[in-house]
């Protein structure tokens, strides 16, 4: 009969094949525990943000000599917070259960370090991990879900950079999910290994390659997207009906359907097929320049320049609903941002197709101003690509950006992307969100413009843009799927370099307007 194997070889065994960090852990209750924090700097403050941030009932009793007015702020809010201003002593360390070290001087830290060896108190000693007994991980927050980083005390800076990187990557709905999932498992009348079962597999998709969380909740995921199919429908038969019936009489409806194809130039039909395809290829994995390059390519293919704006005003409500239904199926959304953005932009949208309408010929004047500011945003965008310092900005006023931008892309013609997707970028907002944001409500924006102009000039030119229509069809989905794949940085300069040519571009054929040259 064989000895049998004791835990200590069990464990030597193991630690041959295991990995570096041996770290265990643990998510404590921290608001039913004591803390002493001793440090009342920059150090200091970090570590009582991230406990405040974390646990913001949690008793924390911090000593330092000298205290920062940040520190004291945080005080004066949170009432279970208590500061000494005076030198740490021996007999702060009694009535804790956990112990901060945040001081700059290493005999202190190991001071403090020996006084908590010597009461069994588990310590953390900032910047100094042999010191320590725990590390203070980045923590990513998305409701009642948290993840913690540790990179073993090697890189706290690529913890944090790791910490952005999933902040974005996980979906604000994921809170959705998991009160559902809760709801779900409550609801379960079945045993224990069956109730295992089917939450395993509700939850596979969570590792399906072409599934987002949004599959576990479903309402949320579906209801954008029939919105915007159904106002696509909406619209298409609108001008469909329209234009139909103003090039054939009722009486010869069955008649005229046939000699539709007579007024479909096969030529000019894929030229514009092309042009859409294009267009929207980069307006959907960048979220701007529909206008620019559409408008370009059309005027090389010699359209008449009159009449360039409508048609390309007409075709982007498809290609921006298909841009934006994708987007939003393939998990580009961030919902709060485009509840942000959408309302004020339709209202900007309506107002700016309105003034165009009666004042259309002082559109030229406001492009100067606006080429100028997004001309300085590439630049921004591009330093931001090559910058080491990747801390995001708030985003102030996202409703008034939103307003500016529907109403400068219906009154001038174009802009929608170029400044709200720029803006927001330059904040060092991740570029997959944004654009994905910004497209969706891109649709709503150049529907609104679209039924406005509707409403004053009585019909759209549906045969003059089917190519383009077509074109912006059929890239929309591959564009968006893209957008997910392109590094970072590789977006960043692809935004950056399209909003200075955008701009150049914008900021000449005003300014040649302006002053009738050529």
């Amino acid at each position: 009969m064989s000895e049998p194997i004791s835990n200590e070889i069990v464990l030597k065994e193991e630690n041959k094949f295991s990995p570096e960090n041996n770290l265990f852990p643990v998510f404590l209750k921290l608001e039913n525990l004591r803390l002493l924090i001793i440090g009342g700097g920059h150090v200091g403050l970090e570590k009582l943000n991230a406990v405040i941030h974390n646990a913001p009932l949690t008793s924390v009793k911090l000593v330092a000599t000298q205290i920062s007015d940040e520190i004291k702020t945080l005080a004066a809010i949170h009432p279970t917070i208590e500061l000494f201003e005076r030198p740490y002593q021996s007999s702060d360390i009694d009535d804790a259960d956990i112990v901060i070290a945040a001081v700059n001087k290493k005999d202190v830290s190991e001071y403090i370090r020996d006084d908590a060896k010597e009461k069994g108190i588990l310590i953390n000693v900032a910047d100094t991990p042999q010191l320590c007994d725990f590390y203070l991980s980045s923590i990513v927050k998305k409701g009642n879900l948290k993840i913690a980083i540790s990179t073993n005390g090697k890189s706290p800076t690529i913890a944090k950079r790791l910490k952005e990187e999933f902040t974005d990557m996980i979906p604000d709905e994921m809170e959705n999910v998991l009160e559902n999932m809760q709801t779900i498992r409550q609801n379960l009348n079945v045993d224990f290994s069956e109730k295992v079962k089917q939450l395993n597999e509700l939850t596979k998709v969570l590792v399906a390659k072409q599934i987002t969380l949004k599959e576990l909740n479903k309402p949320g995921q579906k209801k954008w997207q029939r919105i915007v199919k159904w106002c696509l429908f909406a619209f298409f038969f609108m001008i469909l009906g329209h234009t139909v019936l103003s090039l054939i009489p009722l009486h010869k409806l069955v008649e005229g359907i046939r000699t539709i194809p007579e007024y479909i130039d096969t030529k000019t039909f894929l030229m514009m097929l092309f042009t859409g395809f294009m267009a929207q290829m980069v307006d959907g994995s960048l979220g701007m320049g529909y206008g620019t390059i559409s408008t370009t390519f059309l005027l090389a293919i010699g359209v008449n320049p009159a009449i360039v704006s409508s048609r390309v005003h007409s075709a982007r409500v498809f290609s921006s609903g298909v841009s934006g239904y994708t987007h939003h199926r393939f998990g580009n959304i961030n919902k709060k941002l485009f509840k942000t953005l959408v309302i004020p932009g339709v209202i900007g949208a309506i107002i700016g197709a309105s003034l165009a309408y009666f004042g259309q010929q002082y559109s030229t004047w406001v492009r100067i101003p606006l080429s100028i500011y997004t001309l300085y945003l590439g630049y921004y965008i591009l330093r931001k690509a090559f910058n080491k310092n990747k801390n995001k900005e708030k985003v102030k006023s996202a409703g008034w950006l939103a307003t500016t931008g529907g109403f400068l892309d219906a009154f001038a013609g174009g802009g929608w992307g170029t400044l709200v997707t720029s803006t927001l970028v330059s904040k060092r907002r991740h570029p997959r969100y944004v654009i994905g944001s910004v497209c969706l409500a891109e649709f709503f924006v150049v529907l609104a413009s679209s039924i406005t102009f509707f409403i004053f000039l009585k019909s759209i030119p549906l045969i003059d843009v089917a190519g383009l229509i077509a074109g912006g069809l059929i890239a929309a989905p591959i564009a968006a799927r893209l957008v997910g794949k392109l590094p970072l940085k590789t977006m960043f300069i692809a935004i950056g370099s399209l909003v200075i040519l955008t701009s150049l571009n914008t900021f000449w054929k005003a300014l040649a307007q302006v002053l009738h040259i050529g």
